[in-house]
């Protein structure tokens, strides 16, 4: 299959997206704080979900989805308004280490369901207008209009989403690595302050972006 993409054009494709996707963002600093709040493990079920987001936002940016949306500003503003929003009041729950999602000492206190945290992950995915400009602009150019589309599509959305996947992988380990340094020294709601303050930035980004 991936004869079906022009070898020279992965070599730009992929050091692209890598630096693209490891650069700090809303679904970067969400994973972070995952995996500061509630560990890597479950930070998982927010990564499939922004995964899937992902995945639809750059196969629509390729079959001119986008442009419907584009079409619709005030359904897209509303839908990250509303996700901003919901990000904030977690983020100041845990700044006052209050909610499900605040970092207690106790390991087994407070559980965000795997439902809650996949959605969380889709939504910031797909209401990312940086996201959808990104893909618009960058996946079109490789694709080749002689080809099949679905060969070279599957090929660069896999590329992508492998890519995403390790980058959110780092991100919330380097939030569990955090986690364990404060914990050493008691600091639950400086922990908690970290946490909520960033998901508050990634709320506020995703409201006004």
């Amino acid at each position: 299959m991936v004869s079906a993409v022009d070898i020279a054009m992965l070599a730009v494709f992929i050091p692209t997206f890598f630096f693209v996707s490891i650069t700090p963002g809303m679904c970067m600093t969400l994973a972070m704080t995952l995996g500061m709040s509630i560990g890597v493990r479950r930070s998982l079920y927010m990564m499939w979900g922004e995964l899937a987001g992902v995945g639809l936002v750059a196969f629509s940016s390729v079959i001119g989805v986008a442009a419907i949306m584009l079409n619709y500003p005030n359904v897209f503003t509303a839908l990250k308004t509303l996700g901003g929003l919901y990000l904030v009041f977690i983020g100041a729950q845990m700044w006052l280490s209050k909610g499900k999602m605040a970092i207690s000492d106790d390991p087994n206190a407070g559980s965000t369901s795997a439902m809650t945290l996949t959605m969380q992950g889709f939504f910031t995915a797909v209401s990312n207008p940086k996201s959808w400009a990104f893909n618009i602009s960058l996946l079109p150019p490789f694709i080749n209009p002689a080809q099949s589309l679905a060969p070279q599509l599957s090929v660069l959305i896999s590329i992508i989403l492998i890519t995403e996947f390790a980058c959110l992988l780092l991100y919330a380990s380097g939030g569990r690595t955090l986690r364990h340094l404060l914990q050493k020294n008691g600091n639950v709601q400086l922990m908690n302050r970290i946490a909520g303050s960033l998901m508050v930035g990634v709320g506020v980004w995703l409201a006004l972006g």
